[in-house]
């Protein structure tokens, strides 16, 4: 019985050192800053925008480079609306977006699984008709090149049919009537996380962000 009880106490010592590491390593790495590229045209508006915890990288729906909403319909969320100017493209856990509308519906499995990288992940698109800019929104102009690799970021973290097309998730999930999944590709863990992938969406086209960050807070520090 002795043993037993030092072996459970040497593996939550084990597992405390950890996550105490994992948030002081987590912090000094989001403290440490990506400068944006210099001498760029300001050709294209981009926006992050955060729920508090989460960051969504947010676009035009179409401009003359590319147009979201060929692939990803408006007749997939509830409102069908056409009307929409601007979509937000976040990643994530599939099973935290799918399961867990409230922190109180959050169930132990789905967290094991997010933590570990066990899970399988989705991409969550909202459309605007506008956007506010404030504390949880912030607003960039990069060049028609740097918005090139934000494009081609994005579209290699959907997953594709046969035919090159997004596969969106059937479900009554919705956060609102302009919101739709989609499957994603990666896998969510505490290494990478949904701000980790925002975070890499602005680093690939060369806005000022984090070495590493795995929460919200670590972006927009940069933006203040």
């Amino acid at each position: 019985m002795k043993k037993i009880f030092k072996i459970l106490l040497t593996l939550i010592f084990a597992f405390t050192g950890f996550l105490l590491l994992y948030v002081v390593v987590a912090y000094a790495l989001s403290k440490i800053t990506i400068a944006k590229e210099e001498n760029t045209k300001p050709e294209v508006e981009i926006f992050i925008l955060t729920n508090g915890v989460h960051t969504d990288i947010v676009m035009p729906v179409k401009n003359d480079q590319t147009d979201w909403s060929k692939q990803i319909q408006f007749k997939n969320t509830k409102a069908a609306d056409s009307t929409y100017k601007y979509i937000a493209m976040g990643w994530g856990d599939k099973g935290f977006y799918l399961e867990t509308p409230e922190w109180s519906d959050l169930k132990a499995s789905v967290a094991f699984k997010a933590a570990t990288g066990l899970s399988t992940t989705a991409i969550h698109a909202t459309y605007y008709k506008q956007m506010r800019l404030g504390e949880d929104c912030k607003s960039m102009m990069i060049s028609k090149e740097q918005y090139d690799r934000l494009i081609n970021y994005i579209h290699n973290s959907f997953q594709k049919d046969a035919s090159g097309n997004y596969m969106p998730i059937k479900t009554n999930a919705n956060y609102s009537k302009t919101d739709a999944f989609y499957e994603a590709i990666g896998s969510y863990s505490m290494l990478h996380t949904c701000n980790t992938w925002a975070n890499s969406g602005l680093k690939a086209c060369g806005q000022k962000c984090c070495f590493w960050t795995a929460t919200d807070s670590g972006i927009f520090s940069k933006y203040k």
